[in-house]
């Protein structure tokens, strides 16, 4: 745990969190990657458009999101209505940063016959930028129904839109994002566990590299991998997406191994999301007593880019592959419930 500041010495974090949660009416949101301390505390645990969703659909007037920002913005589209605090708003992702709204309006300005589909790792901004958004589960059946002839840019991350090109053999205008914890798994420590663990599966997120990506036995959100260990007949799985998703498997499948991949020479914590880190008990318990720091958005940001999320939601409803793709949701925070479990992944 990380240690107190002076002003907080003595203070029972857990005690005070949960009397803070009841006196705000609040709601803990954690995502796979934080640390297991606060994914037990935590209300629901999950990927980022699973837990906007969960928390829409919740009484609370107040959403603590423990992530990193843009999920926290995604929170505050989903329930404008609602006070959404991130405890570190320095919590941000390589994804996000990669992609500045001025740089992605004028990447789009000079493709005009190109629509964007954004996957759902980036700013407000560049979503209200973007014609639909995309989570890693969502993806393939959202371009399985755009027309061969449409051109697409496909941002912000390179890794998820090369394997989205490599599978359904689909030409898309790349923007040269990634995910550095992602980015930084290592081939040659893979390989060594695959031949220390023979037989063993290795799950990967789609975020990877070609060189993970393509040892990977399966390759899914978040949500995913978590469903493929648990119900792998294999006694031990390989992870190739931030570790502390792990914490999850192992609550669930206590009987089972599971190892996560190394990043750089098997020695460092570079599979480990830096920004995820920087959500700490202590700083969860100073933001609900402050209620702050608060995502702000202005209602012409969280209103454009709504249309873009609510675009996803129509597409890759459940009714996808029925003959009907439905009507948009509008607006969207009257009716969480009917955002498809299948595609929440990020």
């Amino acid at each position: 745990m990380t240690a107190l500041s002076p002003g907080l010495k003595g203070v029972d974090l857990l005690a005070e969190i949960e009397r803070l949660k009841r006196e705000r009416n609040a709601v803990i949101l954690a995502h796979y990657y934080q640390k297991p301390e606060i994914q037990d505390l935590a209300d629901f645990v999950g990927d980022s458009l699973d837990l906007s969703r969960k928390a829409a659909e919740t009484d609370a007037d107040v959403i603590a999101f423990c992530g990193v920002r843009f999920m926290a913005e995604t929170a505050k589209i989903l329930s404008p209505q609602k006070t959404v605090i991130l405890p570190d708003m320095d919590a941000g992702c390589s994804l996000e940063d990669s992609c500045p709204p001025d740089q992605f309006a004028a990447f789009r300005a000079a493709h005009p016959d190109h629509i964007a589909l954004t996957y759902i790792n980036c700013s407000a901004a560049v979503k209200a930028l973007s014609d639909i958004i995309v989570t890693s589960s969502s993806a393939h059946i959202i371009l399985d129904q755009i027309p061969k002839d449409q051109k697409i840019i496909f941002g912000p991350d390179r890794h998820l839109g090369g394997y989205l090109q490599r599978k359904l053999g689909r030409e898309m205008l790349l923007w040269p994002g990634i995910c550095i914890v992602h980015q930084a798994f290592s081939e040659t420590e893979l390989l060594k566990l695959k031949a220390e663990h023979p037989g063993a599966p290795v799950a990967a997120h789609p975020e990877c590299p070609p060189h993970i990506v393509d040892h990977a036995d399966m390759v899914g959100s978040t949500r995913a991998i978590l469903d493929f260990a648990l119900e792998s007949d294999a006694d031990t799985i390989l992870v190739a997406t931030e570790p502390h998703i792990i914490h999850q498997m192992q609550k669930a499948a206590p009987d089972k191994t599971f190892i996560g991949v190394p990043g750089g020479d098997g020695n460092c914590n570079c599979n480990m999301c830096p920004y995820m880190a920087l959500n700490t008990l202590e700083k969860l318990y100073v933001a609900l007593r402050d209620l702050e720091p608060r995502i702000e958005l202005s209602p012409e940001i969280m209103g454009r880019a709504r249309v873009p999320l609510e675009r996803m939601l129509e597409m890759a409803s459940s009714t996808v592959g029925k003959g009907d793709v439905g009507k948009p949701i509008l607006p969207i925070v009257d009716h969480p419930e009917e955002i498809d479990q299948a595609i929440s992944g990020d």
